[in-house]
């Protein structure tokens, strides 16, 4: 391959030897192009199939026939290097640079090595030349800036003025200047951490705090949205009407006390707002239903009115005289500045005239609440990232840019309207700004209707694309009715935000409008704020932002401003605001489907998971501190139904384990074979296993593990299972009843050397007989949890016990310890000693004391004890044949005592000696405890040098005829304590 064979060869390769230059492969070569887009969808076996064969198709060498140049197998025209320059990299090599495809979110085809026999064609074309992408002015600046100068500056800021003085004024616009800062700081940092989709700031938001919190505080914003719609399509109605008074429908005349004089004042209608609103927002719909390319084209004429009108205000601001052009101006007085210093709050009617007997009554908060969405805005660049040539560097530069430009117009603003015109003026004339613009008012007027309609135009356009984008993440199934394929139009979305918005210039009061955007507008603010403070704070390794003018106590800041904000301007719009989130949340969290976004509260659970372990060390935990963590052996001694990855019932039994559901199960399977041709089998079995726990609602987790055989298995499970005190301190599993049904003989060895294992590795060991029978929770039992208490466990059977007690199944049981002593008169000691012992463990239960003599006294109506030398005499007779067998095998073969490919030691003496002890113990468990409800034993350890087989006969006498028993065995340490 030299530099001929690809495009762009030149000098940018590398020399190999024998003077070949070559060159890695890159982005831009055809074939990699082509690969990036291919539609992952455009085949049926999509993900299913694997890649096999790479054929390379050109598009300028197909043979005459009309057949694709492929290359052949022994490297055709440029012979065999072509082929095999990159083999020993494989298909990956390619595959890696498309990685950068799937990182960004897109769902790829995982492909596999060449090397296993499927055809994968990579055609040699030019790739689709890309939407012309925008720079940090247009695309982030000036929208911006368009949404922020808005409405309010040219129709509300003067009155803001007069009414709060302008001391108060500096204060209110320097307090949510810097709100927006900091935000726009906390949005810069988290926009420069990485690549950015759809969605805006729900986007940085639920990717940083999760789905339940972006969805919440993402409708909330699209809620804010469109309801600020309604304010700017109500404000250029109030400006076209105060321009054009005769093309009210309807006329209103307020009257205005000044002492003891009166006089009307010619005010719009409520009625001419309703009427004109909705004819413009309905002739808006039609603009954004014809798509976006068309808003794209209208809207830069939006920007110039605005700026040639804020031009304006200054020079006809310099050029006003006294009474000139009206009367109430003054010109630049310094007169007029310290007169307008101080506040003035007073009571309006609902058109803010002020009025002694008006209704509404003004101060510092309410102020905030009307004047916070002139520094709204700051999130239209993030809402256009997809169709910015670099976010990382456009967002921060253009998002700060427009919001210190703004705040410094307004510092500026405040200081020239209050030093132009009388109080009197700025409070009556609410459309001061054109009054004083120069040459002439209609200017202004004019740029205040295409400004506010080009504000509305691009709320209109943006918040059914967030509604959109929130509903195309799949959380919510309610909102699938608003999915959009990509680069569709979200007509369906749009025509819902278009209701919101008629029912909103409805309502007509744009002073009722303002606070309720400003909630909406504050909530998705502290979440950005919040989002990096969570961020900075945890500092994960992928958090990597660019903007390094961040810290997370500025973002702190920038929360709390947002807080106090909100219950400055209403602390019942607040509470509102915040229980609809929670309503969201909750209902998201219920209803939504589970996405795994790398959020932050995933980072802070993580970290806060290592610190803890930590925290405990390796000593041993105390006995108040600990906690079953139960490793479920799901593989059974048989085989289940297809589909089914471990025994129904032992989640169940996992659950009965746990006080009010608090701890952890590990469900742990093995597979025999080669784990490197048995990994894929092990992914898709603990998908399936960690499927059922969640089926059963049980908290824990799902391992598979790849081994030989399920003795290397099982002890390497047991050996690295865990971390710190964290690993699993019990091993459950089912009893192997089905080993002589089904004459399964290697399941005595298996059986005997878990056991073992657990024993070495300290494990305590809970084996369940009966697991068929074993009760769900809605299963209630009654009767009593009998404990067969013969030794020493660190009180694991009476912990247990306990535990059942508390699940509703079990809880109308009563416990009866039974122990065994080994003459009479050791009996009343003991029975003392054990219910003083049970009182200091705050226990309940009935204690029977049962010695070993009395085994030997057969009981009136002896069913159990004939069923018992029944079973016994049968055990009697497999363990003499097998024995018989063994010893034959040794003889023959001329080697010592043989079993389970291990010399053995048999004691027939000992043998006989521990049938005859499960038996009697067996003939008791059923004497008394036939109708418990279930029975707790203790296990004995498997004697050495014993054959497993025998071990198994043991334990068979034991569980004879006992439907649901727990067979427990402690470990070298205590789990309960006497002591407070």
């Amino acid at each position: 391959m030299n530099n001929g064979d690809l495009e762009g060869g030149g000098d940018e390769g590398f020399h190999g030897k024998g003077g070949r230059n070559y060159r890695p492969v890159v982005v831009h070569d055809r074939a990699v192009l082509e690969m990036s887009s291919m539609d992952p969808g455009s085949s049926s076996s999509g993900s299913q199939s694997s890649i096999r064969k790479i054929k390379v198709v050109t598009q300028g060498n197909s043979d005459s026939d009309g057949r694709e140049g492929s290359i052949p197998e022994n490297g055709g025209a440029n012979g065999p290097h072509r082929e095999h320059k990159l083999e020993l990299f494989g298909f990956d090599s390619l595959v890696n640079i498309l990685g950068l495809k799937s990182m960004t979110g897109e769902q790829i085809p995982a492909p596999s090595s060449p090397r296993d026999g499927e055809e994968v064609s990579i055609t040699n074309g030019h790739p689709k030349p890309s939407d012309v992408k925008m720079g940090t002015m247009m695309g982030v600046f000036v929208p911006c800036l368009q949404n922020i100068l808005g409405i309010i500056y040219y129709i509300r800021f003067s009155w803001i003025v007069g009414m709060g003085g302008i001391g108060e004024s500096l204060l209110l616009v320097s307090f949510c200047g810097l709100c927006t800062f900091l935000t726009g700081i906390s949005l810069s940092a988290i926009a420069t951490n990485g690549a950015m989709k759809g969605g805006g700031p729900y986007y940085l938001i639920g990717r940083a705090l999760g789905p339940e919190v972006g969805v919440s505080i993402g409708l909330c914003f699209f809620l804010g949205n469109a309801v600020a719609g309604a304010l700017y399509v109500l404000g250029a109605v109030e400006t076209f009407l105060k321009a054009l008074p005769s093309a009210g429908i309807f006329t209103e005349t307020t009257t205005k006390v000044n002492g003891t004089v009166s006089e009307p004042i010619q005010s719009i209608s409520t009625h001419d707002l309703q009427i004109y609103g909705i004819v413009v927002t309905v002739i808006l719909c039609f603009i954004v239903f014809g798509g976006v390319k068309m808003i794209n084209r209208v809207a830069p004429a939006f920007l110039v009115p605005v700026l040639f009108s804020v031009f304006c205000i200054f020079i006809g601001i310099f050029l006003a005289k006294k009474d000139d052009p009206q009367s109430g101006i003054t010109g630049l007085s310094l007169e007029s500045f310290k007169d307008n210093w101080s506040s003035d709050y007073q009571n309006t009617n609902n058109a803010g005239i002020p009025d002694t007997e008006g209704k509404v009554h003004w101060d510092f908060n309410a102020l905030v609440g009307l004047f916070f969405p002139a520094v709204t805005g700051i999130m239209a660049g993030s809402n256009r990232s997809a169709s910015l040539k670099d976010t990382q560097r456009s967002i921060p530069i253009g998002t700060l840019a427009a919001t210190l430009t703004t705040t410094a117009l307004y510092i500026v603003s405040v200081l020239l309207f209050g030093a132009v015109a009388t109080r009197d003026k700025l409070l009556t004339d609410r459309l001061l700004t054109a009054t004083i613009a120069w040459p002439f008012p209609a200017i202004i007027h004019i740029g205040i209707i295409l400004s506010t309609l080009g504000a509305a135009l691009q709320s209109l356009t943006g918040a059914p694309r967030l509604l959109a984008a929130i509903a195309n993440d799949d959380i919510l199934p309610v909102l699938n009715y608003f999915k959009v394929a990509d680069g569709s139009e979200p007509y369906i979305a749009t025509l819902f935000t278009s209701f919101i918005c008629m029912g909103c210039v409805i309502i007509g009061n744009l002073d009722l409008i303002t606070p309720t955007i400003t909630m909406f507008f504050l909530l998705c603010y502290s979440g950005v704020n919040l989002s990096c403070f969570l961020l900075d704070l945890l500092d994960a390794p992928s958090w990597r932002p660019r903007w390094k003018f961040h810290h997370w106590s500025l973002s702190l800041l920038g929360a709390s401003l947002c807080i106090v904000i909100m219950f400055l301007i209403s602390w019942s719009f607040t509470v509102v605001s915040l229980a609809l989130t929670s309503l969201i949340y909750y209902y998201v969290s219920i209803k939504g489907k589970a996405g795994d976004w790398g959020d932050g509260f995933k980072s802070a659970y993580f970290q806060l998971a290592l610190r803890s372990l930590r925290s405990l060390g390796a000593n041993q935990v105390h006995p108040k501190n600990w906690y079953p963590i139960p490793l479920v052996f799901c593989r059974p001694w048989g085989k289940l139904p297809e589909n089914v990855p471990c025994h129904p019932k032992l989640a169940d039994f996992a659950n009965c384990m746990k006080k009010k559901g608090r701890g952890m199960s590990i469900f742990v399977n093995i597979l025999d074979g080669d784990y490197h041709e048995r990994a894929e089998d092990a992914k898709a079995a603990c998908k399936q296993l960690d499927t059922y726990i969640n089926y059963k609602n049980c908290e824990g987790v799902a391992e598979i593990v790849v081994a030989p055989n399920m003795t290397e298995g099982f002890r390497g499970i047991v050996q690295t299972m865990g971390l710190g005190n964290l690993k699993p301190n019990i091993v459950v599993m089912r009893y192997p009843e089905i080993w002589r049904r089904e004459n399964l003989n290697e399941i005595p060895t298996r059986f005997v050397g878990i056991i073992n294992d657990c024993i070495v590795a300290n494990k305590a060991v809970v084996i369940v007989k009966g697991l068929d029978e074993w009760p769900n929770e809605y299963q209630r039992q009654y009767g009593t949890i009998d404990l067969y208490w013969i030794v020493r466990d660190g009180g694991l059977m009476l912990l247990l016990s306990q535990l059942l007690l508390t699940k509703e199944s079990f809880e109308s049981c009563k416990i009866q310890v039974f122990c065994i002593a080994e003459e009479d008169a050791d009996a009343e000691g003991l029975k003392a000693d054990v219910k003083k012992f049970l009182y200091d463990l705050r226990m309940q239960a009935e204690v029977i004391v049962i010695t070993i003599k009395s085994w030997d006294v057969q009981p009136e109506g002896g069913s159990q004890q004939d069923e018992s030398l029944e079973a016994f005499s049968a055990a009697q007779q497999r363990v003499a044949g097998y024995l018989a067998e063994i010893k034959e095998a040794a003889k023959k073969e001329g080697t010592p005592l043989m079993a389970d490919g291990k010399p053995v030691v048999v004691n027939e003496q000992q043998v006989e000696k521990f049938l005859y002890t499960t038996l009697k113990l067996n003939s008791t468990i059923l004497r008394y405890s036939r109708m418990a409800a279930v029975v707790l034993v203790s296990l004995p350890p498997p004697p050495v040098s014993h054959p497993a087989y025998c071990y198994m006969e043991y334990m068979d006498l034991l569980v004879e005829n006992v439907p649901r028993l727990l067979i427990v065995r402690g470990y070298r340490r205590d789990v309960v304590t006497l002591f407070t």
